[in-house]
């Protein structure tokens, strides 16, 4: 992951939304009266093979009807539904990069939930890359919301098991925990060094410095993924790029500007 090919040119920040989520959800024991709205962000990557997505956001379409979105997103932990915003929208941020859903070769997902699989079906010419327990977990849950999008059958899945290269500068890294295949992403840019797309593993840079968890379906494998991504970052001298912590957000390079 330290060598110094990379066919990564460019990252590029999508802030797609902001989920409104009680502190505790993100780490344990807080107290749950402290509300946090925490960003939804996906990323693009411009390569030598093409354009590469590391998720794809949410579709705010179930936004629509307050009512109904209240009955789909509200719940213990989740007080008020998703914001997207137009100038959140994933697919006008593409376009105002100039970049078509078509022109994207390559979908990562770290992982199933609807957060993070959004507008997945209008990128027709990607192959969709997920680990094969998660793969297996997300299709037997025919009940989960977004069950649409990644059961359609024209997706065309690249189910990989565990840690590998996909091209020179971008590793995927197999982070079990927060869910059953969650995976991560370590990049390697030509200028800006290595960014670690941690998807999911922790919501917050304070998990990751203090070490503790927050969602968790499997609580020693989730902390060994955030102590193994801790791990990367210290051996490459990698900056952890976290996907829903609001602090970092306000200081990243948001697109239109990118890291490279």
């Amino acid at each position: 992951m330290t060598g110094p090919q990379t066919d990564v040119r460019k990252l590029y920040i999508l802030l797609a939304g902001y989920e409104i989520i009680r502190k505790s959800g993100c780490i344990r024991g807080e107290q749950p009266n402290v509300i946090l709205a925490v960003p939804i962000c996906c990323y693009l990557m411009e390569t030598a093979h093409g354009y590469v997505m590391f998720d794809t956001g949410l579709d705010s379409a179930g936004l629509a009807d307050p009512v109904k979105a209240a009955a789909r997103y509200v719940n213990a932990t989740f007080p008020s539904p998703p914001v997207v915003l137009p100038e959140h929208e994933v697919l006008t941020q593409l376009a105002g990069l100039g970049v078509d859903p078509a022109d994207v070769i390559e979908i990562v997902l770290s992982h199933a939930h609807g957060d993070h699989t959004g507008h997945l079906r209008a990128f027709p010419n990607a192959r969709v890359t997920i680990q094969k327990l998660e793969h297996a977990a997300a299709m037997a849950d025919t009940r989960r919301m977004n069950y649409a999008e990644y059961a359609d059958p024209a997706i065309r899945w690249n189910i990989v098991d565990g840690d590998m290269t996909l091209m020179p500068g971008l590793d995927l890294v197999l982070t079990r925990g927060h869910q059953p295949g969650h995976q991560s992403a370590v990049v390697r840019l030509p200028q800006d060094g290595v960014k670690i797309l941690v998807g999911d593993v922790a919501d917050l840079l304070e998990n990751f410095d203090r070490e503790v968890l927050g969602s968790s379906m499997d609580d020693p494998a989730a902390l060994g993924s955030i102590r193994r991504l801790n791990a990367i970052a210290r051996e490459t001298g990698g900056e952890l790029v976290p996907l829903h912590d609001p602090g970092f957000v306000q200081r990243a390079r948001l697109a239109p500007l990118f890291y490279h």
